[in-house]
Protein backbone atom coordinates (compact mmCIF):
# COMPACT_ATOMS: atom_id res chain seq x y z
CA UNK A 1 0.00 0.00 0.00
CA UNK A 2 2.83 2.41 0.87
CA UNK A 3 4.38 1.68 -2.50
CA UNK A 4 1.22 2.81 -4.31
CA UNK A 5 0.96 5.99 -2.24
CA UNK A 6 4.57 6.82 -3.05
CA UNK A 7 3.95 6.27 -6.77
CA UNK A 8 0.80 8.41 -6.62
CA UNK A 9 2.67 11.23 -4.83
CA UNK A 10 5.52 11.05 -7.34
CA UNK A 11 3.06 11.23 -10.23
CA UNK A 12 1.20 14.18 -8.64
CA UNK A 13 4.48 16.03 -8.09
CA UNK A 14 5.50 15.44 -11.70
CA UNK A 15 2.11 16.60 -12.95
CA UNK A 16 2.24 19.79 -10.89
CA UNK A 17 5.79 20.67 -11.87
CA UNK A 18 5.16 20.04 -15.55
CA UNK A 19 2.31 22.60 -15.53
CA UNK A 20 4.70 25.53 -15.27
CA UNK A 21 4.77 27.69 -18.41
CA UNK A 22 8.42 28.53 -17.73
CA UNK A 23 11.66 26.76 -18.56
CA UNK A 24 13.91 27.01 -15.51
CA UNK A 25 17.39 25.60 -15.00
CA UNK A 26 20.30 26.22 -12.69
CA UNK A 27 23.94 25.34 -12.26
CA UNK A 28 26.38 25.71 -9.39
CA UNK A 29 30.02 25.35 -8.44
CA UNK A 30 30.66 22.05 -6.64
CA UNK A 31 33.31 23.68 -4.43
CA UNK A 32 31.05 26.46 -3.07
CA UNK A 33 29.97 26.31 0.56
CA UNK A 34 26.42 27.64 0.35
CA UNK A 35 25.93 27.43 4.13
CA UNK A 36 28.57 30.14 4.63
CA UNK A 37 26.66 32.77 2.62
CA UNK A 38 24.62 35.03 4.90
CA UNK A 39 24.53 38.44 3.19
CA UNK A 40 24.02 39.73 -0.34
CA UNK A 41 24.00 42.88 -2.42
CA UNK A 42 22.12 43.14 -5.71
CA UNK A 43 23.90 44.63 -8.71
CA UNK A 44 21.69 45.75 -11.59
CA UNK A 45 24.22 47.04 -14.13
CA UNK A 46 22.96 44.68 -16.85
CA UNK A 47 19.25 44.80 -15.98
CA UNK A 48 17.78 46.44 -19.08
CA UNK A 49 14.12 46.63 -18.06
CA UNK A 50 11.68 49.46 -17.63
CA UNK A 51 11.35 50.78 -14.09
CA UNK A 52 8.09 48.92 -13.39
CA UNK A 53 9.47 45.51 -14.39
CA UNK A 54 12.78 46.24 -12.68
CA UNK A 55 10.94 46.86 -9.40
CA UNK A 56 8.98 43.63 -9.85
CA UNK A 57 12.14 41.59 -10.42
CA UNK A 58 14.15 43.16 -7.60
CA UNK A 59 11.35 43.07 -5.04
CA UNK A 60 10.60 39.40 -5.68
CA UNK A 61 14.30 38.48 -5.78
CA UNK A 62 14.89 40.21 -2.41
CA UNK A 63 11.86 38.46 -0.95
CA UNK A 64 13.05 35.06 -2.20
CA UNK A 65 16.59 35.60 -0.90
CA UNK A 66 15.28 36.58 2.52
CA UNK A 67 13.13 33.45 2.70
CA UNK A 68 16.36 31.51 2.06
CA UNK A 69 17.92 33.15 5.15
CA UNK A 70 20.05 35.75 3.36
CA UNK A 71 20.09 39.42 4.40
CA UNK A 72 21.01 42.50 2.42
CA UNK A 73 24.31 44.06 3.52
CA UNK A 74 26.99 46.55 2.53
CA UNK A 75 29.91 44.12 2.82
CA UNK A 76 28.15 41.04 1.44
CA UNK A 77 29.17 37.43 1.01
CA UNK A 78 27.41 37.33 -2.38
CA UNK A 79 26.96 39.80 -5.20
CA UNK A 80 23.72 39.08 -7.04
CA UNK A 81 23.86 40.09 -10.69
CA UNK A 82 20.49 40.11 -12.46
CA UNK A 83 20.11 40.24 -16.23
CA UNK A 84 17.09 40.16 -18.50
CA UNK A 85 16.73 39.64 -22.21
CA UNK A 86 14.11 38.72 -24.76
CA UNK A 87 13.92 37.16 -28.19
CA UNK A 88 11.38 37.24 -30.97
CA UNK A 89 9.50 33.97 -31.43
CA UNK A 90 7.59 33.01 -34.56
CA UNK A 91 4.91 30.33 -34.25
CA UNK A 92 3.69 28.68 -37.43
CA UNK A 93 0.38 26.76 -37.45
CA UNK A 94 -1.00 24.79 -40.37
CA UNK A 95 -4.44 23.23 -40.72
CA UNK A 96 -5.24 19.99 -42.49
CA UNK A 97 -6.58 20.13 -46.06
CA UNK A 98 -10.24 20.44 -45.17
CA UNK A 99 -12.46 23.33 -45.91
CA UNK A 100 -14.23 23.68 -49.25
CA UNK A 101 -16.11 20.71 -50.61
CA UNK A 102 -17.74 20.17 -53.96
CA UNK A 103 -20.55 17.85 -54.97
CA UNK A 104 -21.36 14.96 -52.70
CA UNK A 105 -20.57 16.41 -49.25
CA UNK A 106 -17.45 15.54 -47.32
CA UNK A 107 -16.93 12.24 -49.16
CA UNK A 108 -17.38 13.60 -52.67
CA UNK A 109 -14.90 15.43 -54.82
CA UNK A 110 -13.79 18.92 -53.96
CA UNK A 111 -10.93 21.17 -53.14
CA UNK A 112 -8.93 20.97 -49.94
CA UNK A 113 -6.84 23.87 -48.77
CA UNK A 114 -4.04 24.09 -46.26
CA UNK A 115 -4.11 27.23 -44.19
CA UNK A 116 -1.00 28.54 -42.49
CA UNK A 117 -0.90 31.19 -39.79
CA UNK A 118 2.10 32.81 -38.22
CA UNK A 119 2.25 34.77 -35.02
CA UNK A 120 5.16 36.75 -33.70
CA UNK A 121 5.74 37.54 -30.05
CA UNK A 122 8.57 38.34 -27.68
CA UNK A 123 9.61 35.89 -24.97
CA UNK A 124 11.62 37.12 -22.02
CA UNK A 125 14.23 35.50 -19.80
CA UNK A 126 15.77 36.39 -16.45
CA UNK A 127 19.26 35.33 -15.38
CA UNK A 128 20.37 35.44 -11.75
CA UNK A 129 24.11 35.09 -11.03
CA UNK A 130 25.45 34.65 -7.49
CA UNK A 131 29.10 35.66 -7.21
CA UNK A 132 31.26 34.89 -4.16
CA UNK A 133 32.86 38.19 -3.09
CA UNK A 134 35.94 36.49 -1.60
CA UNK A 135 36.87 34.62 -4.78
CA UNK A 136 35.04 36.87 -7.27
CA UNK A 137 33.76 33.70 -8.99
CA UNK A 138 30.31 32.64 -10.07
CA UNK A 139 28.99 30.04 -7.60
CA UNK A 140 25.33 29.68 -8.72
CA UNK A 141 23.30 30.64 -11.76
CA UNK A 142 19.56 30.39 -12.31
CA UNK A 143 17.89 31.01 -15.66
CA UNK A 144 14.18 31.23 -16.33
CA UNK A 145 12.53 31.87 -19.68
CA UNK A 146 9.00 31.98 -21.02
CA UNK A 147 7.77 35.39 -19.89
CA UNK A 148 5.17 37.04 -22.16
CA UNK A 149 6.98 40.32 -22.71
CA UNK A 150 4.31 41.84 -24.94
CA UNK A 151 1.54 41.75 -22.34
CA UNK A 152 1.82 44.08 -19.31
CA UNK A 153 -0.84 42.10 -17.44
CA UNK A 154 1.03 38.83 -18.05
CA UNK A 155 4.34 40.35 -16.94
CA UNK A 156 2.72 41.61 -13.74
CA UNK A 157 1.71 38.03 -12.89
CA UNK A 158 4.61 36.12 -14.45
CA UNK A 159 7.66 37.99 -13.11
CA UNK A 160 7.04 37.05 -9.46
CA UNK A 161 6.17 33.49 -10.53
CA UNK A 162 9.33 32.98 -12.56
CA UNK A 163 11.54 34.51 -9.87
CA UNK A 164 10.07 32.05 -7.35
CA UNK A 165 10.67 29.17 -9.80
CA UNK A 166 14.28 30.23 -10.38
CA UNK A 167 15.06 30.67 -6.69
CA UNK A 168 13.42 27.36 -5.80
CA UNK A 169 16.70 25.77 -6.95
CA UNK A 170 18.80 27.75 -4.43
CA UNK A 171 20.61 26.54 -2.43
CA UNK A 172 21.32 23.56 -4.66
CA UNK A 173 20.62 20.07 -3.39
CA UNK A 174 23.90 18.22 -3.62
CA UNK A 175 23.73 14.68 -4.87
Amino acid sequence: MKKYIFILLAFATLALTSCSPFQVRSDYAETANFNSYKTYKIRIDDLKLNDIDKDRVLNELSRQLQTKGLQSGESPDLIINVKANHKKITDISTTSPYGMWGWGGPFGWGIGMNRTWTSNYNEGAIIVDLIDTKTNKLVWQGIGSGISVDSPRSKQRQIPEIMAEIMKNYPPQRK
